[in-house]
């Protein structure tokens, strides 16, 4: 079980993955911080975090945050329903960092162990097991994901500690649709394109929907670990298959 503070912070990716963080939370009985969902994306992002700063959010002394969402594989060795937790992110050439000793917690609070991965930001769905693949190994990072760095630069230069952790929910083996034009400016779906780019590739799109699922079943209940009493609890049994 983690030990938050009054002052910490959850941030979630809004939509299917909030709403699997909101109900691993349910029925557990330890006090909990604020849990906030976020745009995806990283401009929506950032627009979020500079007004949510002006507004006394993140900034309160010794505050931590902790970013729970999905991710997708760019190395075999992680799959759907994989947890990862990050050591830090790359964007174009720059790299941000995670904060040890959060990270270190969290690591202690899961119930088998998980080395700490590299990850690249993108500020585009990557949808083809080509390119997946060709980042991962030409980059030495694991994992992508579209607002992991932009959060660790912002929060890092504001002086808050922040840890992320993480779900697979597409493989690096298989396309997914290309969903980068069924996401609006603010950083939500947009269901009509959202719809068309699944219908254009139903096979890959069925794959992306049961891995999704599966993710965030992964996710709900690591979210219940980290705010139940009873630590022992198992994250990931029969949750692949």
């Amino acid at each position: 079980m983690l030990n938050f503070l009054p002052h910490d912070t959850i941030l979630v990716p809004q939509g299917a993955e909030y709403q699997a963080v909101c109900r691993g939370l349910r029925g557990t009985t330890d006090s909990i911080p604020a849990i906030l969902p976020i745009p995806v994306g990283m401009k929506p992002l950032l627009q979020y975090l500079q007004q949510s700063s002006k507004n006394g959010q993140f900034l309160a002394a010794k505050s931590r945050v902790l970013i729970l969402g999905l991710c997708g594989s760019l190395s075999d060795r992680y799959g759907v329903g994989d947890i990862v937790l990050y050591q830090n992110c790359l964007y174009q050439g720059k790299q941000q960092q995670c904060d040890r000793s959060f990270t270190a917690e969290l690591h202690s609070a899961l119930p088998t162990p998980h080395s700490p991965v590299n990850a690249l930001t993108s500020d585009r769905v990557i949808s083809s097991a080509a390119e997946k693949r060709h980042l991962g190994e030409t980059l030495a990072v694991d994992v992508v994901d579209m607002e992991g760095f932009i959060a660790l630069e912002f929060l890092n230069a504001a002086g808050v500690a922040v840890a992320m952790l993480r779900v697979v929910s597409d493989d690096c083996q298989h396309d997914i649709p290309d969903l980068t034009g069924a996401i609006d400016s603010d950083g939500s779906l947009r269901p009509l394109p959202l719809a068309m780019a699944m219908i254009r590739q139903p096979i890959a799109a069925t794959r992306l929907i049961r891995g999704s699922l599966t993710a965030l079943k992964v996710l709900e209940k690591v979210t219940n670990q980290f705010f139940s009493s009873y630590s022992n609890q198992s994250i990931v049994e029969d949750t692949k298959g």
